[in-house]
């Protein structure tokens, strides 16, 4: 004997279901297969969510050390270098000269270490316990690259007679760059605070520091966010060397240019 099993639907209804589902069954089996084994083939044996996939702060820590490596080496043949401009000074005076000219200039440039008084200044993004209430957007609780370049711009127009952002000396063409909230600096990566320490007179530094209207956009968020800055007097301080590359550029004459005023 056999019966319907279509409640509610007329005789035959359920029937025809099932010869639909009979058909439909190997279909769908078929397409999961499929899917299956494409994915087997794009994750070649692996898991594609495993611990094969690279980390960006793994590729940070690479690049930080081949960094590292590299200005090691660079040191090394600036050393060989100076020794042997040295060594030719000693027998041709045309070199010697030249050579005392370059150490002038490197002083004023930034190759060599400088002393003296001068100011730090300390940015930082907003702490937990020191956000106010509102409605704040990620962007408004950290320090941004404008941010650290003005303290950056305001310290020169102060007078300022050498400077370095954390423990890098910055010379005429050294970059600010931020990426989120870290700062990167002759390919070191730095997280907040940030420090900028100038040598000069404190007094114009600062002064130069409050006449920024930059600086003073940066002091609201200070005042309502909660961000830090901070401004220390140094009575004495040393700034290193710049140890990066440099590759000088030359302005050339265009070619055809018309050199009467």
């Amino acid at each position: 004997m056999q019966w319907e099993v279509a409640v509610g639907l007329k005789p035959g209804v359920g029937r025809s279901r099932a010869v639909t589902w009979r058909h439909a069954i190997p279909l769908l089996t078929l397409f999961a297969g499929t899917l299956f084994a494409a994915s087997a083939s794009t994750a070649h044996g692996t898991d594609l969510r495993g611990g094969s996939r690279t980390k960006v702060t793994e590729l940070i820590s690479q690049e930080q050390r081949g960094y590292q490596e590299s200005q090691g080496t660079y040191r090394s043949l600036h050393r060989q270098v100076d020794d042997l401009g040295r060594q030719a000074g000693r027998r041709d005076a045309r070199v010697q000269a030249a050579q005392q000219n370059a150490d002038r200039l490197a002083a004023l440039s930034g190759f060599t270490p400088v002393s003296g008084r001068g100011v730090r200044v300390s940015l930082n993004d907003a702490s937990r316990s020191r956000r106010a209430a509102g409605d704040p957007s990620p962007d408004d609780l950290v320090v941004h690259q404008q941010d650290v370049q003005a303290v950056v711009n305001a310290l020169w127009a102060g007078g300022a007679t050498g400077m370095q952002i954390m423990d890098q000396r910055l010379i005429s063409t050294s970059a600010v760059r931020c990426v989120g909230n870290t700062l990167i600096l002759q390919g070191v990566v730095y997280s907040p605070p940030f420090r900028i320490t100038a040598t000069g007179a404190p007094d114009r530094l600062r002064a130069a520091l409050d006449a920024s209207p930059e600086i003073e956009i940066y002091r609201q968020y200070v005042d309502q966010y909660g961000l830090g800055y901070t401004v220390k007097t140094l009575q004495k301080t040393t700034l290193p060397a710049y140890t990066g590359n440099a590759t000088p550029k030359y302005a050339t004459e265009a070619d055809g240019a018309d050199t009467n005023p």
